[in-house]
C-alpha cells in the first residue's frame, strides 16, 4: 500500500531552478522519483510505484489512443534524486510549462505531488465549485 501525499507547502525555487521537497514527501516519494508535466499547468511529482502504474494503464490501450500523451508525459519527465538538503533540479522546459519562477506551492494529491505557481495555485483553488466537491463527495460515498 502506498503512503498518501496530503498537505501542502510553500516554497521558492533558486536561482539554478531547485527546489525544496519536504522530509514528510521525501519519505513517501522514495530515494528516486520524477517530475513531469500535470494537469491544469502544474507539476506532477510521482513516485516509481506510481509511474509503474500509469505504464500498465497505458499498456492496456491501443497506441493509438496512448502516443500523444506517452510523448509528452514522458519526453518532459525527469528522473529526480534529491540533494543532501532536499532539493531537487526542475528542469527549464518544465519551469516554462508550469510558470515557475520564485514562488511555489507543493500540495499533496493523494498519488502525487503537484507543485504549482503559488499564484496559479490560488486561483486554481478559487474556481473550485462547492457544489461539484460535494456532489463528488456523494458520488464515492461520503
Amino acid at each position: 500500500m502506498m503512503t498518501r501525499l496530503i498537505g501542502s507547502y510553500q516554497h521558492n525555487i533558486d536561482q539554478k531552478g531547485r527546489v525544496i521537497i519536504p522530509a514528510k514527501y521525501r519519505e513517501c516519494l522514495g530515494e528516486v522519483f520524477y517530475i513531469t508535466c500535470g494537469t491544469d499547468g502544474c507539476l506532477f511529482v510521482m513516485p516509481e510505484k506510481q509511474i509503474e502504474i500509469i505504464e500498465e494503464r497505458i499498456a492496456a490501450l491501443p497506441i493509438s489512443q496512448t502516443s500523444g500523451f506517452q510523448r509528452m508525459f514522458y519526453s518532459l519527465a525527469s528522473e529526480c534524486q534529491p540533494d543532501k538538503q532536499g532539493r531537487i533540479l526542475i528542469p527549464q522546459v518544465l519551469r516554462d510549462y508550469a510558470g515557475l519562477e520564485k514562488d511555489v506551492t507543493i500540495i499533496g494529491a493523494g498519488t502525487h505531488l503537484e507543485i504549482w505557481n503559488s499564484e496559479s495555485w490560488s486561483k486554481a483553488q478559487s474556481n473550485i465549485n462547492p457544489d461539484d466537491f460535494l456532489s463528488l463527495m456523494s458520488n464515492i460515498g461520503l
